[in-house]
């Protein structure tokens, strides 16, 4: 009998992430695709847009190219918006980067009295089985973390005032 394949144990990683935010759902989306505030949301990496879309909002069809240091190291990310339903729904996609593939759906759902965030992020490392090790013990972790902070930085701005400078609403 065949042992099975380490894929049935280390399957591509996925991170569904839910997050209540007591503010509209148009300005919750519209944070969520403005290039200011993720920058501030990442900068303890120094994250900053260097090509593409630099500032303000990001629309369908439109990429924006990342400069950040994560793990020890700068890395490029260039990410594409490839679909977009405002306000309920935008998806990015890497086109260049250190991932053999990135993909970043995030759904708004209004409720009565603010805004469901879900985030879904699929990802794969390259370097085969030793990337889907190192997904599993250490990866996966790290990128849910980025996301808890980009997202507890839009909470604070939209559930503040702060979102008007931004968004001029």
């Amino acid at each position: 009998m065949l042992a099975p394949s380490l894929h049935n144990y280390l399957p591509m990683p996925r991170i569904h992430l839910t997050t209540f935010i007591a503010a509209p759902q148009d300005v919750v989306f519209d944070l969520s695709r403005h290039i200011g505030l993720h920058k501030i949301s990442q900068q303890a990496h120094g994250e900053e847009a260097i090509g593409g879309v630099t500032n303000g909002l990001i629309e369908e069809n439109e990429h924006v190219t990342w400069k950040a240091k994560h793990l020890f190291k700068t890395r490029l990310l260039k990410i594409r918006i490839t679909k977009m339903q405002k306000p309920v729904f935008f998806e990015d996609v890497m086109e260049q980067g250190d991932f053999k593939t990135f993909e970043h759906r995030h759904h708004f759902k209004a409720v009565q009295n603010g805004t469901i965030v879900i985030d879904e992020l699929e990802f794969e490392s390259p370097y085969g089985i030793i990337g889907r090790i190192f997904n599993k013990l250490y990866l996966t972790n790290y990128l849910k973390q980025l996301l808890q902070q980009r997202n507890k930085v839009i909470q604070e701005y939209a559930e503040s005032k702060k979102w008007e400078a931004l968004l001029n609403k």
